[in-house]
This record gives structure tokens, C-alpha cells and sequence, in this order.
């Protein structure tokens, strides 16, 4: 075990990047983007020296508690290989001591299912949190969609998706929508429409100055981009994706209330699945919906809309945890949960 230093950047990159199991927020492209945390590489190598596993992890310091270590979608290594994993627990438990944490927080992107990769995280003394249900439930959604493309043409892919939605795409194109790739000034546009997004359908949003930082960190490096949607020159819609080793992901969205009849959402994803396939990507990733698979459920929508394109639902183990100090630990989780509650409840209230 041993953690990144200068020297080990460039073949952590590539080591991350052609791996399997790479995810752009293990990257430290990404790190730049998260500049309010302390941002630690765990390095596993083999006994020539060679990287054979990693977990970026970040730190921040929670106001009363104390410090708190967390990794979104790590580890990246063979996930049944428990000596990696043993070397690994061995750098997070030299990390809390270093910054006195109370708890390592791991969200990865591993089937429930794995029963193997249970077993070996809980004889290494992760505790597993597996029942969130909603988005408000985890950090990282549980529940995503995953489209397969690896060795897929186009065509295939289109004939793969519900009639309705070639319909939709078929429609957009029909009705004169236009889809654009969009530069770091039509964020302004892209940020407008997201604001009226979040109104209309009750989720909190990001600052522009954090799209910007993301543009400017993520896109001179071919690992993002923005494309926005426009009916008549006028911008209605727009999507950021994620570009990252053999993979793609749908990060953001957003859709004015004008024109949604028009179908730019479907077009804007037909679009960058085809960018996907083009690149040679083995997946498109169009992240999070409710693990409430219930079409009274509010969020019952986003989950058909991706259904939609073929996409298979995908539930993840949850929240993987080392707690340090597990009193203070299980303070901090009520304490988050109570939070997240009166933010909702003053939410409601607001729009009364």
C-alpha cells in the first residue's frame, strides 16, 4: 500500500483510464472540480511495482464531528481479489489516523447482488448499508440505468429502443430541433434552463460558477461537453455528459417548460449515445432514478424516459462504511438525516 505522490500521477491516469472498473469521479480530473475537499489516492501495487488497485478518496471537515473520508465509486481493481482489498482497507485506515476521521464513507457502483464482494468488505470490517430507496437516501444514486454498447452498431441500438422512443427522437428532428455542441458562454443558457428544471420539478441546483469550473477543468481534456438543444435559434434544452476511459455518463440534464412537446430530451440523448458509439464506449451511463418502481411515484417519469432508450435498471449495493468512531459516526448520520428533512419540509413551504 502506499499513497499517490507527484511522481505517481501519469500512471495512475492510465492505470485508472484503462481499467474495467474506471469511473470519472475516481479521477483527479475530477478532484479539481471538487475543490472544498482534501482529495487522497490509495495505491495497491504488485510486486513489481505495478498499480493493481486504487480508491481516491476525499476529506472534508464536518462543523462538530470532526473530519469524514468518503469515495465515490471506488475501489477500482478486481473486486474478488480480497488481498488488494485487505491493502487497500490498510491505506483508508492509515488515512483516518493521519486526519483523525470518524468514518470512510464508499459508495460503489457494485451489483447488490455480488454476494463475493459482500463477504469480502464485511471480513475487512466495512459495515454495508443497503435500503436506500430515493435519491435523498444516498450521496451517489443506488438505482441507475446502463446501456450496453460494447461491440453494437447505431442502427442496433436504435431498433433496441421502445417504439415510443424513436417516435420521440424521430419527432424532434421532425419538428425542427437542432442539437448543438455548446461552448463554455452558452453554460449562461444552459444554467437558465436548469434553474427552471429544478423549480419545476422540486431538486436543488448547482451554482453557473461550478459548471464553468467543471467546463474548465473537464473539456480541455476531451472528458466533457455540453450540448444544448435549440428550436428556431431559441436554446429549450441541454445535457452534460461525462467522458471517461471505455465509458459515458449522463450527468446533468435540463429542459425548459416551453417546447417540451417538441421531444429535445430524447434527441439530445440519441445524440450523445451515438457520440458514445463513435468513441468506442462499452457503456452510457444515464445515472440515477428511484428505486421505487411505483408510477404514482413522483420520479416515476424519469424512469420511463430512460427505460425508454433499453437501458437496463441496475441496483447497487448501497453505502459501504468503515466507522472509526461509530458513536459519533451515528450522531453525524442523524444529524444529516434531520437536515435533509427540514430542507425538504422548508422547500414545501416555500412554494406555498
Amino acid at each position: 500500500m502506499k499513497l499517490l505522490e507527484e511522481k505517481d500521477i501519469e500512471r495512475y491516469k492510465s492505470f485508472l483510464e484503462s481499467h474495467d472498473r474506471c469511473n470519472f469521479q475516481q479521477s483527479l480530473e475530477w478532484g479539481k472540480v471538487k475543490t472544498s475537499w482534501i482529495k487522497e489516492v490509495i495505491l495497491s501495487e504488485d510486486k513489481d511495482g505495478n498499480i493493481r488497485g486504487s480508491l481516491c478518496v476525499w476529506i472534508r471537515k464536518i462543523p462538530i464531528f470532526g473530519n469524514i473520508m468518503y469515495s465515490a465509486r471506488g475501489p477500482v481493481c478486481d473486486i474478488h481479489d480480497e488481498e488488494v482489498i485487505k491493502d487497500l482497507v490498510e491505506g483508508a485506515n492509515a488515512l483516518a489516523k493521519k486526519y483523525k476521521a470518524f468514518v470512510l464513507r464508499v459508495e460503489p457502483d457494485i451489483l447488490k447482488s455480488d454476494e463475493e464482494f459482500r463477504s469480502i468488505v464485511s471480513r475487512n470490517g466495512f459495515k454495508i448499508k443497503d435500503d436506500g430507496k430515493d435519491f435523498k437516501d444516498e450521496i451517489q444514486p443506488r438505482f441507475v440505468f446502463r446501456l450496453d454498447l460494447k461491440g453494437k452498431t447505431e442502427d442496433q441500438v436504435f431498433a433496441d429502443f421502445h417504439q415510443k422512443t424513436r417516435y420521440n427522437v424521430r419527432l424532434a428532428t421532425k419538428k425542427g430541433v437542432v442539437v448543438k455542441e455548446g461552448t463554455k458562454e452558452d453554460l449562461k443558457d444552459f444554467h437558465n434552463i436548469m434553474v427552471v428544471t429544478g423549480e419545476r420539478d422540486n431538486f436543488i441546483i448547482r451554482s453557473l460558477s461550478y459548471f464553468e469550473k467543471m467546463y474548465d477543468e473537464l473539456v480541455p481534456l476531451g472528458h466533457m461537453k455540453l450540448l444544448m438543444a435549440y428550436h428556431e435559434n431559441e436554446p429549450i434544452a441541454g445535457i452534460i455528459p461525462i467522458m471517461y476511459g471505455n465509458k459515458v455518463w449522463y450527468l446533468y440534464g435540463a429542459s425548459s417548460n416551453k417546447h417540451r412537446n417538441l421531444m429535445p430530451n430524447y434527441l439530445l440523448q440519441w445524440t450523445m449515445i451515438q457520440e458514445a458509439i463513435q468513441r468506442g464506449a462499452d457503456m452510457y451511463d444515464f445515472r440515477g432514478v428511484s428505486g421505487v418502481v411505483d408510477e404514482s411515484h413522483p420520479q416515476y417519469g424519469l424512469y420511463r424516459f430512460k427505460k425508454g432508450f433499453n437501458a437496463e435498471f441496475t441496483e447497487f449495493i448501497g453505502e459501504i462504511y468503515l466507522p472509526y468512531k461509530p458513536l459519533v459516526y451515528k450522531a453525524y448520520k442523524f444529524a444529516e438525516k434531520s437536515f435533509r428533512t427540514l430542507r425538504t419540509i422548508k422547500k414545501k413551504f416555500s412554494k406555498k
